[in-house]
């Protein structure tokens, strides 16, 4: 391996080793309470010595009702790249509730086993573990994401999965969107995430990049940021069937045609016409608000060669973005009213 691609490698690392707060856990997962009873919970991508995920799931595993809890750990074998792990071994341990006399579970009373290889998700022995699970809940690495929700995918599991935002145009990704096999979780909508980071990260993150920006100080203490951040989940809840209340009449005006699509541009997601039946290309958070029995998802705009939306363009040499007076606008999802919701 060369130098440039360790380094390069040793970064990626760096910004997949953040790791989930608390409090984000639980503003998020208070809304799923009945999805878990009697499931058997996976976290995969999860060191239950510094997991909040494993901690939320083992201190309410009787207030959940839980099955089981199963958690696996990665240990990075490359002694340059980043990591704190201070174990050998990749580990995973198994809890059924069994609590002692505190009521507390702690990993020396659930016990340790050690894996045989290095703890991916993608291992063989990992993948067995997985098959055993109903539901996946972690923080995968952000740079492994698209195969990370493609083995959910296929073994056919519910999960609830922080990824970065931008996940929501990969082409792996937005089909699953589309066809409503995946959607955005409650938090954050336009909300900031931070995450607890290694003290060398932190301190890089301090001598290299600005305040408020890559990093926050809260107390202190210094936090990774990552304010476009957001849970990506197959576990339905009440709120995404909430229909958005419109309030605006279609103009031509202010509503103007793409040069390069049969679709019309709206600008703000609070300004979708109530009463226009044809493509209409909304921001991309529009899926934070997007109630799938009011409108159906055509596509996204054309990154080169997807076919999906071949219909919808009409001649020109630019479809990459949007463009509107000969103007390119930034990345836009193409949206129709559902026929039944006027």
């Amino acid at each position: 391996m060369s130098a440039n691609r360790n380094l390069h490698q040793a970064k990626t690392n760096k910004k997949d080793e953040f790791y989930t707060q608390l409090v984000d856990i639980e503003n998020e997962l208070r809304h799923y309470t009945e999805h878990f009873r009697g499931k058997v919970v996976y976290c995969n991508c999860d060191d239950p010595r510094v997991s909040n995920f494993f901690h939320y799931f083992a201190y309410n595993f009787r207030v959940l009702g839980l099955k089981k809890l199963i958690t696996t750990c990665y240990k990075n074998q490359q002694m340059d790249m980043f990591s704190q792990h201070e174990s050998e071994r990749a580990i995973w341990l198994e809890y059924d509730g069994t609590e002692n006399e505190t009521g507390v579970p702690s990993v020396e009373d659930i016990g340790i086993h050690y894996l045989e290889g290095d703890g991916d998700f993608r291992s063989a022995e990992c993948i067995e573990l997985l098959k055993q699970a109903d539901i996946v809940v972690t923080n995968p690495p952000f740079s492994l994401f698209r195969e990370y929700v493609a083995q959910l995918i296929e073994y056919d599991k519910k999960f609830l999965i922080i990824g970065h935002q931008n996940a929501i145009t990969y082409k792996e990704i937005f089909p699953l969107i589309k066809d409503n096999k995946l959607w955005l979780g409650i938090t954050p909508r336009g909300k900031d995430m931070l995450f607890d980071v290694p003290t060398d990260y932190a301190k890089e993150l301090v001598a290299t990049k600005k305040e408020g920006s890559a990093y926050r100080i809260v107390d202190g203490v210094v936090y990774g940021r990552l304010g476009s951040a957001s849970w990506y989940t197959n576990l339905d809840y009440r709120q995404r069937h909430e229909e958005l209340i419109l309030y605006k009449k279609y103009t031509p005006e202010e509503y103007p045609h793409y040069d390069n699509y049969d679709a019309i541009e709206v600008s703000k997601v609070a300004e979708i016409p109530k009463d226009y039946d044809g493509a209409m290309g909304v921001p991309i958070t529009v899926l934070n608000k997007h109630s799938p029995e009011q409108f159906e998802i055509i596509w996204t705009t054309d990154r080169g060669g997807d076919g999906i939306i071949e219909y919808m363009k009409k001649p020109h040499d630019r479809y990459d973005a949007p463009v509107v007076g000969g103007k390119g606008i930034y990345k836009r999802i193409f949206i129709r009213r559902r026929r039944d919701t006027r």
